[in-house]
């Protein structure tokens, strides 16, 4: 199942920490008739590979025993899918090139498929056609990414600030962020900055529970509200996505802290609506400030474009797969 069959309340029942795919792999290949097999969990998607000689049969055993167990009501027809042979095959490369992500041609799922496999390998439920299957489906998908666009560009808002904030600092690495708001922008874009490599990050939220929270998700600092701008000195770069009604960032608060500052680079990230940060502070010489409306643009701009490229994705696949199955009839249907 995936993000497309299945919303995240029935994901989430059938999601495997990462710390329990070997044990899920063993169990799933001591099921009758299953030979080999990967299992893939991430937050978007829960897919078992398998190898058989009775692959129905096989199936059959997988989602009453595995799958089955525990979950509740589930109807699992409407929720989850079935590829064999080619099509499943197919069906890997698409996940692996990010053709079948939530954002399209996102880079992650690359290094969560070789993870899952990795553990699958060293888990001993993986053998030659295992192996050879997925190395065929890594060269594939590693084709894909360098021969097409489908990467290029941020895609979400959240991934376009921070592409922005390394045209602006550079390297992220040392940077300093402050995060007002404690909602899923501040968590997404949060994230993205510290993935590449923003150092310190401070989290203000009017709930200090809720700032707490999400500090310890993003490997944060929680600070009270009412003190947020006591460190405006020293920050980089600003996240505002509160439920204000108003600016909480104005000319007036930050002109007072230009010299203290000699004068550093400034990036605000304006996400809320009502906008936080007033708009004439883009007059302030070495302030930068984009608002929810600038970022989505650009997104989807680079979604658009993206989304031109699926097609020669899909070539690429389509080659690579008929050389491994030189007789398949898999684009004649």
């Amino acid at each position: 199942m995936n993000h497309r069959t299945a919303p995240v309340e029935i994901r989430e029942r059938f999601s495997v920490p990462s710390h329990r795919l070997q044990n899920a792999g063993k169990s799933i290949r001591e099921l009758p008739g299953v030979e080999q097999c990967v299992v893939l969990s991430t937050c978007n998607r829960m897919e078992i590979y398998y190898w058989s000689d009775n692959p129905e049969n096989a199936r059959e055993h997988i989602l009453s025993h595995f799958l089955g167990d525990g979950r509740g009501k589930v109807d699992m027809a409407s929720h989850f899918y079935c590829h064999q042979g080619a099509f499943a095959l197919e069906h890997l490369c698409r996940v692996l090139s990010g053709l079948d992500s939530m954002v399209l041609g996102e880079t992650e799922i690359f290094g969560q498929v070789k993870t899952a496999y990795q553990m699958a390998l060293d888990a001993g439920v993986t053998a030659a056609c295992a192996n050879k299957t997925f190395q065929k489906a890594f060269t594939i998908g590693k084709r894909v990414r360098t021969d097409s666009q489908i990467h290029a560009g941020a895609t979400s808002v959240g991934s376009v600030a921070v592409e922005l904030a390394e045209q602006i600092f550079g390297d992220l690495g040392g940077t300093r962020v402050l995060i007002l708001g404690a909602g899923d922008m501040s968590r997404v874009t949060g994230r993205a900055l510290r993935a590449r490599g923003a150092e310190g990050i401070y989290v203000a939220n009017r709930s200090f529970d809720r700032a707490v929270e999400l500090a310890g998700m993003i490997g944060g600092q929680a600070i009270r509200y009412d003190v947020w701008g006591d460190y405006l000195r020293d920050i980089d770069v600003v996240v505002a996505a509160t439920a204000a009604p108003h600016c909480i960032i104005t000319r007036e608060t930050l002109l007072p802290l230009r010299a203290s500052r000699k004068y550093r680079s400034l990036f605000l990230i304006d996400i809320s609506v009502p906008r936080n940060i007033s708009p004439d502070v883009a007059d302030i010489d070495e302030v930068y400030l984009y608002d929810i409306d600038t970022l989505t643009q650009l997104a989807d701009e680079a979604k658009l474009s993206r989304e031109l490229e699926i097609s020669r994705c899909e070539t690429i696949i389509r080659d690579g797969i008929s050389k491994y199955f030189p007789d398949t009839a898999l684009y004649d249907q």
